[in-house]
């Protein structure tokens, strides 16, 4: 059947033929079907992904913080242990006011054993958050045992001393002597007038004063 659209009155409806009084309803339907998909179920399903999205970061921060509840206790324990060790290392740590007793063992240290100091040169400190770094550049000379054995008594000793940048050589060619350059690090723990002073530096450097 040919579509005679020319012979329609499109201002008299009740004068249209019955296919395109079904065509118009189904376009007039499938209109209102679309807008209200585009007005209203859109906006809902766009909603529902939102809440979706919502839920499953609630839901992972749920389960971290679920996580830290149950391995509290754990962390507690690991806190103390880590306070506890701390204490200890910070008790290696002598004051400003026992530094002069710690140099003075590191030489006694190496006089017992018999070396000779050529070098004892304190360098100027080093300042961290809660503890201060004295450099001290050494030399001294004697057989290689006697050396291996301050080395020792250095490490051995309940406050805490360093060596590097260790350079052994003989002290003359063809003696027995050796001759060892190092810098032995000392630290000191800051009391609190150093610590309110070196935050002061602090600032003062970041405000460019």
């Amino acid at each position: 059947m040919a579509l005679d659209m020319q012979n329609i009155d499109f201002n008299d409806p009740s004068s249209w033929p019955n296919w395109f009084k079904l065509t118009g309803a189904f376009l007039i339907g499938l209109g209102i079907l679309a807008a209200g998909y585009y007005f209203l179920v859109k906006k809902d399903i766009e909603g529902l992904k939102r809440v979706e999205a919502e839920e499953q970061t609630l839901r992972a921060s749920y389960l971290k913080k679920k996580s830290l509840a149950i391995n509290l206790p754990a962390y507690r324990e690991q806190m103390v242990e880590i306070q506890k060790n701390f204490g200890v290392l910070l008790r290696q740590l002598p004051d400003r006011t026992e530094v002069p007793e710690l140099l003075i063992d590191i030489t006694q240290a190496g006089l017992a054993r018999g070396l000779q100091f050529q070098l004892f040169k304190p360098k100027p400190k080093q300042v961290g958050d809660f503890y201060a770094t004295l450099p001290i550049d050494l030399k001294v000379t004697g057989p290689y045992h006697l050396l291996a054995e301050f080395v020792s008594d250095l490490a051995a000793m309940p406050r805490i001393v360093t060596l590097g940048n260790i350079d052994i050589k003989p002290e003359k060619e063809g003696s027995s002597r050796l001759s060892m350059s190092a810098v032995s690090r000392t630290f000191h723990y800051l009391d609190d007038d150093e610590i309110v002073a070196q935050t002061e530096q602090n600032q003062k450097v970041r405000s460019g004063g």
